[in-house]
């Protein structure tokens, strides 16, 4: 009988590929994004609701793939991830309108919620000793892919390329990544190797603790991915180099997340969290208020403060309750970009209102938006203090048990 040999550090750079294609079609689409509104005569809703699509076909492949990736394997899931993502960059490429750009968005955010749905379990399974670490390092390449994105767009623009063939850049790492993982084998998720019961799966994710960070992503999730997404819209009244201040903010986030390790062994997850929601605030008012080149320090704090975010959520979530598995991580992922789609559309809205009522005038409209999107991290500040003093007092629990034991 022939043994299956795992080959995890292989499958872990793959992984990180594909979440590079994932966050390349970030990066390129917050650069091409006003463009896109100019050649398609789009107002800033219509082009809020092509890239929400994102968002809301990110969460719906997640929530999906969360529930079947440990019946059908996480294979399957990145060969289907594989297919809508050549599907929607084609789409893209030969569009011709708002829904030819709204149908090619939906493909491109279902093959990124199907990344995360198969490569979100295969890292903690693969590394089930430093779970919150490598799921740092994997998703350092969701900034990664949106420096390399915006300066792609910054350089093929410079160069008088079109839109279409920047888009056509991300096919080359899409091919890569489906030929990779279809010569790789790999492991079960780590729930069914452990053997948790699918019932015990469902109770944890129903657990008080589980909802509460479920709702805390939603506002994590607007915090990071929303302001990111839309930077170039929203400053660029403000700064001549709106789209550089994205590929600072998300460097900063690499670095930050590449050094995860040495700081998770001073600091507590649940501490991490509420110092960047501090730091990540303190970005926000400082966006919407700074004007010349003291704004790239604010872009600088703001990546300083998202940097965290969404792998130290999943990896809290992941090691502190663990019996959640594939799906706990793959709800949290979706509640995220679930939160991210409606708030895209709502603002796109809240935008062009402000613009009618300025008689066309949108000096003002993307601080406006920025000070109203202030108040989901302050909320986020009161929300993990609150965390911060429960875990301490769960860790006392604990100790006293085991003392008494």
């Amino acid at each position: 009988m022939a043994t299956t040999t795992i080959n995890r550090t292989q499958l872990f750079r793959a992984s990180c590929l594909a979440l590079l294609v994932t966050s390349l079609s970030f990066g390129i689409r917050a650069g091409i994004l006003n463009k896109l509104g100019v050649d398609f005569n789009l107002d800033k809703a219509q082009l809020g609701t092509i890239t929400a699509t994102a968002f809301w076909g990110f969460p719906l492949a997640v929530v999906i793939g969360g529930v079947i990736v440990d019946i059908i394997g996480m294979k399957r899931l990145l060969v289907m991830a594989f297919l809508f993502h050549v599907a929607g960059i084609l789409l893209t490429i030969f569009a011709t309108g708002f829904w030819s750009l709204f149908m090619s968005t939906l493909l491109i955010g279902l093959a990124n919620g199907t990344v995360e749905a198969a490569c979100n379990p295969l890292v903690t399974s693969l590394y089930t000793e430093e779970k919150t670490t490598k799921l740092s390092h994997f998703h350092l390449w969701f900034p990664g892919g949106i420096v390399i994105g915006t300066l792609i767009v910054m350089l093929l623009t410079k160069l008088n390329l079109s839109w279409q063939i920047q888009v056509a850049t991300m096919l080359i790492p899409t091919a890569i990544y489906g030929f990779l993982f279809s010569k790789l084998d790999f492991p079960v998720t780590e729930r069914v190797a452990s053997g948790v019961s699918t019932g015990s799966m469902y109770k944890a994710v129903l657990s008080p603790l589980f909802i509460f960070m479920f709702i805390c992503m939603l506002g994590t999730g607007i915090t990071e991915l929303f302001t990111g997404q839309w930077i170039d819209v929203l400053l660029k009244n403000v700064s001549d180099n709106a789209l550089l201040l994205l590929t600072l903010e998300t460097g900063i986030m690499v670095v930050g997340r590449a050094f995860a390790k040495p700081i998770l062994k001073l600091v507590e997850p649940q501490v991490v969290l509420l110092i960047s929601t501090i730091l990540a605030a303190a970005g926000i008012y400082m966006l919407s208020t700074f004007t010349g080149n003291s704004i790239f320090f604010a872009a600088i704090v703001f990546g300083m403060g998202v940097c965290f975010f969404w792998p130290m959520m999943l990896g809290f979530v992941n090691t502190n309750i663990p019996k959640s598995g594939a799906l706990g991580l793959n709800l949290m992922g979706g509640a995220g970009m679930f939160a991210v789609s409606i708030y895209t559309m709502f603002m796109g809205s809240y935008y062009d209102q402000i613009v009618k009522e300025a008689n066309g005038d949108n000096t003002l409209a993307g601080v406006k938006v920025l000070q109203a999107t202030l108040v989901i991290p302050i909320a986020l500040i009161v929300a993990f203090a609150g965390l911060v003093f429960y875990m301490r007092g769960r860790k006392k629990t604990v100790l006293a048990s085991e003392v008494a034991v």
